[in-house]
């Protein structure tokens, strides 16, 4: 049997793919380099590799690469290193085995995993929307002469910084990597700011 049909879709969604993956990709060197070349595909900006679990988790971009672009990639790029003999089977030792299922048995449910980012995000944002709070009330004239626009540069201010919460990872692992290839995606921010800078004027 080819070494792709051992890799086994578990998980889809957009710009998430995880796969069950065999256990002659799980040593030390083999999960490095599979890792590396997978990294090195366009789009994508993060690669899990979880040896004691057998599970391989992608995320990338889908307006740069979509899903059957990434499986395509994907299929050849596990043969190259099939023929390149990176991927003979080398056991695992089952006490790494063991260490690495007990070091991310919490992390590794899904439940989990979303609740903590999500309360990450929203500390952020609440604790940002705190210290605008607390300019806003420095001007309690601007509010007092048109509370619709106060309130209304106040949401804008939530919304700019939960969008740039959410592209976080994009912003630092591709967008300032690769600038001109993501230029309109710097466009489309610069543009954000202008507006944000713009509704603020006095008419």
């Amino acid at each position: 049997m080819s070494i792709q049909k051992e890799f086994v879709l578990r998980y889809r969604a957009d710009g998430h793919e995880r796969f069950q993956i065999p256990a002659q990709v799980c040593n030390v060197d083999t999960a490095k380099a599979l890792t590396d070349v997978i990294s090195g595909i366009e789009g994508v900006y993060r690669v899990n590799l979880y040896r004691g679990q057998q599970k391989l988790s992608i995320r990338f971009n889908e307006t740069v690469c979509d899903f059957k672009s990434l499986a395509r990639q994907l299929f050849h790029l596990l043969a190259d290193l099939e023929k390149k003999g990176a991927l003979k089977p080398r056991p695992v030792s089952k006490s790494i085995l063991w260490k690495e299922k007990a070091k991310s048995r919490f992390g590794d449910f899904k439940a989990a995993r979303w609740a903590k980012e999500k309360f990450g995000d929203a500390k952020e944002t609440v604790q940002a929307a705190k210290v605008i709070t607390r300019l806003g009330m420095k001007k309690p004239k601007a509010f007092m002469k048109d509370p619709e626009k106060a309130i209304i540069d106040f949401l804008n201010d939530i919304l700019v910084i939960f969008l740039i919460r959410l592209h976080w990872n994009d912003i630092t692992q591709n967008w300032l990597v690769k600038p001109l290839k993501y230029r309109y995606e710097w466009i489309a921010l610069f543009y954000m700011f202008f507006l944000l800078v713009r509704s603020r004027k006095q008419k």
